[in-house]
């Protein structure tokens, strides 16, 4: 299925996707969302940073799975390998890492945390509506075939590199801090010898996998969205640490290798 013939609410919704994102890169790059490190004053009611990040998350590992259970693909092993991958970062994500992270008696301002459920229903229903529902009458999707094309194939190890690059370098940040430290230090060690966001940089490269290996504008959405969200908070996080530390590795980059 093209994109001239998905149905007009879809299509509509994806369109509107695809032009906020890079909106959303410009307003990041002048106003850094007011969480973790950046967190400050002023931004309304706020709840417990641990619960807000469950919050926010849920959406994305429950809505892609409900439009699974809804849609037309039941069954289907290249469907059920897409909800796996899916379901691989955002189970980590929504429950996993918030209860591993350390500070969570830190607050979010519900803002935030609203703009990020919204931004999880959205995008998981993006992509799930269109890999179960929509996309059944694409050949991509039609035969188990699909599996060993090689657009599959390369996506997939791009996501699962991507993701246990996020899973290595969210791990040396939790073992910077001991029980009941709020504080910050220097991270070492694997991409952080490059860039100071090495968790950002691998979670963008995760869902460029997962849109080579789905070939879908929602896919493609979905990492140019990442891209658009992270890359503007590992600048701000690349300043602070060089603001905060004074002997920080000034070879290193904020979030591409050799690059940004």
């Amino acid at each position: 299925m093209t994109e001239s013939t998905l149905p007009p609410f879809y299509r509509a919704l994806l369109i509107s996707f695809f032009i906020l994102s890079p909106l959303t890169f410009v307003v990041l790059l002048r106003i850094t969302a007011p969480y973790g490190r950046h967190n400050k004053s002023g931004w309304g009611p706020t709840v417990p940073a641990t619960l807000a990040w469950i919050l926010m998350e849920l959406p994305a590992a429950l809505v892609l799975p409900l439009c699974y259970v809804f849609g037309e693909r039941q069954g289907h092993p290249v469907a059920l390998l897409f909800v796996g991958l899916w379901q691989l970062h955002y189970i980590h994500r929504a429950v996993l890492f918030p209860l591993r992270r350390r500070g969570g008696a830190r607050r979010m301002p519900i803002v935030i945390m609203a703009s990020g459920m919204l931004f999880n229903v959205i995008n998981g229903y993006l992509n799930g509506h269109y890999l179960f529902t929509l996309a059944p009458d694409d050949p991509l999707y039609q035969s188990t075939g699909w599996l060993t094309d090689h657009r599959f194939l390369a996506g997939a190890l791009v996501f699962l590199a991507g993701f246990l690059g996020n899973l290595h370098s969210d791990q040396i940040l939790f073992n910077l801090r001991r029980p009941g430290e709020t504080g910050y230090r220097i991270p070492h060690g694997g991409l952080y010898r490059f860039v100071s966001c090495p968790n950002y940089f691998s979670e963008i490269v995760e869902w460029c996998g997962w849109a080579l290996c789905t070939w879908s504008w929602a896919g493609l959405g979905f990492a140019v969205w990442t891209a658009a969200n992270l890359m503007p908070r590992a600048l701000s996080h690349h300043r602070w640490y060089r603001s905060e530390f004074p002997d920080y590795p000034k070879e290193r980059k904020a979030v591409v290798p050799g690059v940004l």
